[in-house]
C-alpha cells in the first residue's frame, strides 16, 4: 500500500488518474434506477449510493479535510455514515443496515462527489504535493478502483435476486470456440522469489519479497470452464462427501446448495442471471459464483487440487509475466467472463482464482502507522487468496503479486478456479 522512493511529483498526472477513476465510477452507475441505489439484500453487499459516498468520504477525509487551507465539510454527518472500517477515524454506521440509509438522497451523495471532486481539482492545481501526500492519493485512486469491483458485483446481485430477472446493460455472449483441451504448464522444483519488488504503486500485503520452495508442479493453462462444472453438478457432485472438507458439506447442507450462485435447471436446461438478464449457461464461459469450498470440491472430484498462491504467482510470471491484450477487464466493459481466446492463459481477468493459500502477512510485511494500516493487515484471518483479477477489475489495478482475499463461504463475487498438482 505504499509507493517506493520519488524524485518528482506529477500533479497533472495525478489528476488526470483520479478524474478519470471518478468518472468511471460512475459510469457504472448511469444505467440504474433511483431505487436500485439504496438495496442491500444481505450484509456483504453495500448500496450503489454507500459506494459513491465511501469513496468520496476517502478524499475528503484523508486528504482536503487536513491539507486545503479552510477546507469546509461538505456536511459533517458523512464521517460517521461513510466510514467503513477504520476504528482510527472513529465511530461509524452499522455495515449491516448501510440499506436503511434512504437519507441522504442520491442526487446529494453526487452533489458530494462533485463537491470533493472540484476541490481536489483545486487542490491538485494549485498545491505540490509531497511524497507522502502523493501516496495517500495514489491508495485513494486504487482504493476507489477496489470500489467499482465491488459495485459490479453489488449490482448483479440487487438485480440478480429480483423475480424479474432485469437487465443491468444489454451484451451479446460471445459465439467464440476456444480451445478448451486439458493442458498443463510445467514448473520445475525449486526456489522461487514471491512478492512485489518495484517502485511503481503496490499495496503493503504484497510486501516483502521472500524465497518459497516449490515442488515440481503442473498448473493448467486456463481457467476451468461452466462446462466442465456442469459435468461435476450432474455426476452428484455436490452429494459426495468424499470431495469436500467437512465445513464445506456443512456449507452446502445448510444452506442447500445444488449449484454455483445464480443458477438453476428449466426444463432440463441450465440458465443462470448475468447482467444482460437471464440466459443460458455458455459452457465455454469460464465457471463463476463458487465459493472457495465449492472450487476444492471440484478440484478433488477432477482428482486435482488448488494451486498455492506462490505456485499461481510464479506460474503466471514463468509464462504469461505481461498482461495480454485478449486478457478480460472492466476496460473492455464485457460485464461478463468471456471465452479463451487463442492461447491466452486466463491468469489475468475473466475471474479470480481461489488458490489454496491462507491470506497471511508475508515475511518482513510492516504495518504502516495510522489509519491506513488498517487497510489490509488486520483482515489477515479466516481468509483465502485469490489472484488475477476480473471483468470487474481495471487493467491498470492488476499485476501478477496483487493478492486478493475473501473468506472461503462468500460466492457473490466473480471467482472460479484453476487446476493444479504436483509432480
Amino acid at each position: 500500500m505504499k509507493l517506493k522512493e520519488q524524485i518528482t511529483i506529477n500533479n497533472d498526472a495525478l489528476l488526470t488518474q483520479y478524474l478519470e477513476v471518478r468518472r468511471m465510477t460512475e459510469e457504472i452507475c448511469e444505467p440504474l434506477q433511483p431505487e436500485d441505489f439504496v438495496v442491500q439484500p444481505v450484509v456483504d453487499v453495500s448500496p450503489p449510493k454507500w459506494h459513491l459516498a465511501h469513496t468520496t468520504w476517502f478524499f475528503e477525509n484523508f486528504i482536503l479535510k487536513s491539507h486545503l487551507k479552510d477546507y469546509k465539510l461538505f456536511d459533517k454527518d458523512y464521517h460517521f455514515l461513510f466510514n467503513s472500517y477504520y476504528e482510527t477515524e472513529g465511530d461509524r454506521w452499522v455495515r449491516s443496515e448501510r440499506g436503511a440509509l434512504t437519507r441522504p438522497w442520491v442526487n446529494e451523495i453526487m452533489a458530494y462527489r462533485k463537491y470533493v471532486d472540484e476541490h481536489m481539482r483545486h487542490f491538485l492545481q494549485d498545491c505540490q504535493l509531497d511524497e507522502a501526500l502523493s501516496d495517500v492519493l495514489t491508495i485513494g485512486i486504487h482504493h476507489e478502483q477496489q470500489h467499482q469491483e465491488l459495485l459490479v458485483y453489488d449490482i448483479k446481485h440487487i438485480l440478480g435476486i429480483n423475480p424479474l430477472f432485469p437487465t443491468y446493460k444489454a451484451f451479446n455472449s460471445s459465439e467464440i470456440e476456444p480451445k478448451l483441451d486439458e493442458k498443463y504448464l510445467k514448473v520445475p522444483e525449486g526456489l522461487y522469489d514471491i512478492g512485489y519488488e518495484g517502485d511503481d504503486f503496490h499495496f503493503d500485503n504484497e510486501e516483502g519479497k521472500h524465497k518459497v520452495f516449490l515442488h515440481e508442479y503442473q498448473i493448467l493453462d486456463r481457467l476451468v470452464t461452466a462446462g466442465e462444472f456442469i459435468e461435476f453438478i450432474e455426476a452428484g457432485g455436490y452429494e459426495n462427501h468424499n470431495h469436500w472438507l467437512m465445513e464445506g458439506f456443512e456449507w452446502a447442507k445448510k444452506e442447500t446448495i445444488k449449484a454455483p450462485f445464480y443458477w438453476f435447471k428449466e426444463d432440463g436446461v441450465w440458465k443462470h442471471y448475468t447482467l444482460a438478464g437471464l440466459e443460458e449457461v455458455n459452457p465455454n464461459e469460464p465457471i463463476t459464483h463458487i465459493n472457495f469450498y465449492e472450487a476444492d470440491a471440484f478440484s478433488k472430484w477432477k482428482g486435482k487440487r488448488l494451486p498455492t498462491e506462490f505456485e499461481w504467482e510464479v506460474a503466471c510470471k514463468k509464462y504469461q509475466a505481461e498482461i495480454p491484450d485478449s486478457a478480460n477487464f472492466l476496460d473492455k466493459r464485457h460485464f461478463r467472463p468471456m471465452p479463451r481466446v487463442g492461447s491466452d492463459h486466463q491468469f489475468y481477468g475473466d475471474v479470480w482464482e481461489w488458490t489454496n493459500s491462507a491470506y497471511q502477512p508475508y515475511p518482513f510485511y510492516q504495518k504502516v502507522e495510522g489509519a491506513l494500516g488498517e487497510y489490509n493487515g488486520k483482515f489477515m484471518i479466516n481468509q483465502m487468496v485469490l489472484r488475477g483479477g476480473s471483468y470487474a477489475t481495471m487493467k491498470n489495478h492488476i499485476r501478477p503479486t496483487y493478492r486478493n482475499f475473501f473468506h472461503p463461504h462468500l460466492r457473490w463475487q466473480f471467482t472460479g478456479l484453476r487446476l493444479a498438482e504436483t509432480l
